[in-house]
């Protein structure tokens, strides 16, 4: 199901709760609503369509794939640079400070766990959207 954006600033800076195996709903609805903002987005935490678990989506390429994670944590960052960024739920452009490539431990949408490094802009993104659910607002 396509959810509303949330635009609250004082609810998106409150830190996510861990998701849990019975939260596959909440990444569909996820999968879902990035879909349906694809022409002007390419990630999205959970507390953007407002439930606070630590869920994520990612889309970097634009196209059908997308990558969910449920609990999300950058175990190894490397390579700092500043850069600009926008957010659905925050007017304007931002910068930030983001690194070029990180190593990301989280559960797969069977529940499983991966660990993955990402470079560019997919490392950009995933930091983005990880800060969402930690309450960071860019």
């Amino acid at each position: 199901m396509v959810r509303r954006i949330i635009r609250d600033e004082a609810f998106l800076s409150i830190p996510s709760e861990p998701a849990q195996q019975g939260d596959g709903q909440v990444g569909q609805d996820l999968q879902d609503t990035l879909c349906a903002n694809a022409d002007r987005c390419v990630g999205m935490a959970a507390n953007m369509i407002g439930v606070r678990k630590k869920i994520i989506v990612v889309n970097p390429a634009g196209g059908p794939f997308s990558l969910l994670m449920f609990n999300p944590e950058i175990l190894r960052k490397e390579g700092p640079y500043m850069t600009e960024e926008s957010c659905l739920s925050l007017d304007g452009v931002r910068q930030t400070l983001r690194y070029e490539m990180i190593e990301v431990s989280f559960m797969n949408a069977s529940w499983k766990p991966q660990r993955m490094a990402f470079t560019g802009f997919a490392a950009q993104i995933i930091q983005h959207e990880i800060d969402h659910l930690s309450g960071i607002l860019i």
